[in-house]
Parts: C-alpha cells; structure tokens; sequence
C-alpha cells in the first residue's frame, strides 16, 4: 500500500511539473526564434527577400504541420501511452518502429516530390512572385523540403518522449535548428547580400533540421529498447492510429489551405505584405507555442492514461487547464493590442527595418490577436477530444473556421488594403482580423461538442474576471510609463514600459486572488504555472 501511495506521489509531481518543462523547453526555443527574426530583419526588412523565404519556408511547412507534432501527437501518443501504462513495452516498442517506417517513407516520397516540383508549386501558391523573387523561392523550396522531412521525424521523437513525461528535451531541440540560422547570419550577413544570402540561410535551416532530430536520438534510445523498425500496417494499434490519423490530416490539411490563401492573397499584394505575416506570426505564436502547447502537451498523455475515469473528473481537468491558459495568455492580449508597437520596435527596428515596417506588423499583430485566448484555449480542447479517441470532431470544426477565416479575410483584406502607410498597405491585416475571429467561433464549437462527452467545463467567471482586471491595470501602468519615458532607444523603451506592465500584473493577480483553483489533480495554484 505504501510503494502504491508513493508512485502516486511521484507521478503527481511529474504530472505537475510537465507543463513547466514543456514551456521552459518552449521559452529558449522561442527566445532563439526571437533572436533569428531580430537578425533577420536587420538583413532583410520587408524586402522581396524577406518575402521569398517566408514563401519558400511556408511550402515545406506544409508537409511538416501535415505529419508533424499536432497530427502525430493526436493518433500516436494516446495509444503508446496506454501500452506503457498496461507493461506492454514489446508491443509498444513495435508500435513505435512501424509508425517511424511510415513516416519515413511518406516524408522521403513527399521531399521528393517538392524537390522535382518546386516551380511549379510557386506558380501554384505564389502567382503574384515574379522574376527574382520568384527564382529565389524556387531554390529555396528546393533545398528545404528535406529539412522538412527531419523535422517530421523530430516531431516522432517528441510524440515518444512526451508519452514518457520527458518533456523538455523534445521542445528545446528546436534551439538548434534556429542557431544554425543565426550563425549563418552572423558569419555571413556582412559579405553576402540578398540572394546570397537568404539561400545560405535555407542551406542553414536543413543542416539545423538535421541537428534537431539527432540530438533527440539519444534520448528516446533510453526508451524505446525494443524498437523494431518496421514499414507494416501489422503492428499492434498501427491500424487504429492511422483511423485516428486521417481525420486530424484532414483538418490539417485544411488549415494549411487556410494558411495557403493568406499567403497567395499577400503575394498580390504590395511587396512586404507577406512578410509583414510572418513577422507578427512570430510573436502571435510565442503565447501559443509557450503557453497553451505547454498545458495542451503535457495534459494529453495524462488525460488519455485516464479517459476511463468518471467525466467530472475530466471536466474538472480541462477546466483547470483553461483557466490556467487565461491567466498565462491574459498578459499577451493586453500587451500585444495596446503596446504592440513598442514590442514589435524593440524586437525588428533595426537595419533595413524601419517605422512603416513596424507600424505595419503591429496592425497585423493585433489582428492576430483579437483570437489569442480562443486560440490558446482551442489547443487544450482538441488534446481533450484526442485523449478520448475522438479526432474527427475537431476535425470537423476546424473545417468551418478556416471557410468562415478564408470569408471573412476576402471580405476585409480588399478594403483595408485602399488605407496607406507610406510605401505598405494594411490589407494583411484583414486576413489576421479574419483570423481572430474564426478562433472565437472555433473554440465555442469545441466547448459545445466536449460539454456532450465530459458535462459543462470551462474557466469560472469569478476566476476570470479578476485575471481582466488584473490585464487592464497593467495596461494602464504600461502606457503611464510609455508617456513618461524620455526618447530612447527602442530596446530601453520596451523594458521601461513592458517592466512595469509586468510588475502591476502580477501584483494585481496577486491582490485579487488569481490563479487560487488547483490544476486538476497536480495540486498546484494557477500562479504557480510557468
């Protein structure tokens, strides 16, 4: 009874301290994407250059968000999961080894395919690319459909650690691949220039692809002793994970459609506008990536190891989680829609980048974020759906947000593009307006559909409100500090308006008892959260 109670203990306090894990291994993965985009627009700005990687970058990515993390995670970690939690390692190792052969073989056969087809795949998905910019993305798509391949089976390896609740080596990995980058242009940027360049660049992202994935290598050896490389649909739960599979490749699939229009409508746009996407995409996704993947990753394994037990039990989970998520993401909303441009300054002012660039970026940003907390929140919901085995429901939903996204986005993109900031038109904020508001619908749609399998969930309204409060107050101190600063360069404003900002925040949540309610079974307070 006692070695019971004293496992119980143990995993308790590995359940409570994965979503930190997961998030520091997120925090210095994005702090180095941080870095690489700083140095990036210096070199680059909003140029055609800048625009042709961001082009060139987002084809292969199809192929990774396609078979990658969210895919592979949702058919693969709940089985595996459950065949460890029942000693079937044998079966468990199998399992693994054929879902690797599968994916290596697609991956092999796709990077292929955008190798010997990359111009025709610019035409297809960049028709306004023209003459040098258009050569310049062919190359790049070249040479970075394979990195693509490696990072799919990165996302393998994480698929396994985190269903071993080893957490940070799999999301701090990526470190490597935005370091080689950065070194690149630093070693490179003062002697070569444009094409140059941003092909060198594309050369760096395979070899970091590669580095990413052997440096997780060593790690899943530790846990997967009876792996057996295999290329059979034969293997225990192959057949049931690739049932699990289809329906979230589906939906997938549809959102990169999503992500392809935004990209096709800003390559008619003026140069930079496609850019411009990616750069607010960077900060957009750092609460994403650090906060709701951190709860969302370490709550899936945990939640499938336990979707027999009783639905409360599940709602009190998820809600717990969601609140958590609102406190985390609360900060982000407020500061990316009312000091977005002292962010984005801080962050790209710099080189070819200049206070056009900035103004722009920042109006796509706080498109963007207008769905921030919806879209956070959305992660957590389709790891539930995922845990109890049910990935066509997010599927589903997924489907309507991106058709209500791609309407709304033609509806505003057109208009907003008449409105002029020097050289830049704001029609790219009309896609990342669009998008904001989809999320919203998204997420009801999910709350109504798992509210059928686990009863009502959801963050209290006597939580959230003093997490509001706390977002408002904050704002107000960082926009007194803003005014009382003198002129100073755009790193120091920053941190003279974001520390304040910061400080207020936490202290109000502090005041006004936020983050009190414990975090579903991990026994610690929401404040405690990374």
């Amino acid at each position: 009874m006692r070695i019971r109670a004293d496992a119980g203990l143990l995993r308790g306090v590995a359940e409570a301290r994965a979503p930190a894990r997961v998030a520091a291994g997120i925090l210095l993965s994005r702090i180095a994407g941080l870095i690489r985009e700083r140095i990036f627009a210096q070199y680059f700005g909003n140029s055609l250059f800048a625009d042709a990687f961001r082009g060139a970058l987002r084809m292969p990515n199809v192929l990774q968000n396609l078979l990658g993390e969210g895919t592979l995670s949702a058919a693969f970690i709940p089985i595996y999961s459950e065949l460890i939690e029942q000693g079937r390692e044998e079966e468990a190792g199998r399992f693994a080894g054929a879902i690797f052969g599968l994916l290596l073989v697609v991956a092999t056969v796709l990077a292929l395919a955008g190798i010997l087809f990359a111009p025709i795949l610019v035409s297809a998905f960049l028709p306004g690319f023209t003459s040098e910019r258009r050569a310049v993305t062919v190359t790049m798509v070249r040479i970075l459909f394979p990195m693509t391949g490696t990072l799919v089976l990165s996302a393998w390896a994480l698929a396994v650690l985190n269903s071993h609740r080893r957490f940070f080596v799999s999301y701090v990995a990526p470190v490597l691949w935005n370091a080689a980058m950065i070194a690149t242009l630093v070693a490179l940027g003062a002697q070569l220039a444009g094409g140059e360049l941003v092909v060198s660049l594309a050369w760096a992202a395979l070899a970091g692809g590669i580095l990413q994935f052997a440096f997780q290598v060593p790690w899943v050896a530790r846990h997967l002793r009876r792996f057996r490389l295999a290329f059979s649909l034969s293997a225990p739960g192959v057949r049931e994970a690739m049932r699990s599979f289809t329906p979230v490749l589906a939906a997938r699939g549809v959102v990169q459609i999503s992500g392809w229009v935004d990209y096709l409508l800003a390559s008619l746009l003026t140069v930079g506008a496609l850019s411009a996407l990616g750069y607010a995409q960077v900060l957009y996704m750092l609460p994403i990536s650090l906060f709701g993947m951190s709860v969302a990753a370490a709550e899936l394994p945990e939640l499938s190891r336990r979707r027999s037990e009783s639905a409360s039990l599940l709602a009190e989970r998820v809600s717990a989680g969601l609140e958590r998520i609102t406190f985390l993401v609360t900060p982000a909303v407020f500061g990316y829609l009312f000091l977005g441009d002292v962010i984005v300054a801080a962050l790209y002012q710099t080189g070819d980048f200049g206070s056009g660039d900035t103004f722009l970026v920042y109006v796509v940003l706080a498109g963007y974020t207008l769905g921030l907390l919806a879209t956070t929140s959305a992660r957590l919901l389709s790891s539930a759906f995922y845990a109890l085995r049910d990935t066509r429901t997010p599927a589903r939903i997924a489907f309507l947000r991106v058709a209500v996204a791609a309407t709304l986005g033609l509806a505003f993109m057109f208009p907003l593009d008449r409105l002029r900031v020097g050289e830049f038109g704001l029609g790219a904020a009309g896609l990342s307006v669009a998008t904001g508001i989809a999320a919203w619908i998204e997420l009801a749609l999910l709350r109504r559909a798992l509210r059928v399998s686990i009863g009502p969930h959801g963050p209290r309204p006597r939580a959230v409100l003093p997490i509001l409060g706390a977002g408002a107050g904050a704002t107000v101190a960082g926009l007194l500090a803003l005014a009382l600063l003198p002129q100073l360069h755009a790193v120091a404003r920053a941190f003279g308006t974001l520390i304040p900002f910061g400080v207020v925040y936490l202290g109000l949540a502090q005041l006004l008892g936020c983050g009190t309610r414990g975090t579903g079974g991990t026994g610690g307070p929401i404040a405690q959260a990374p």
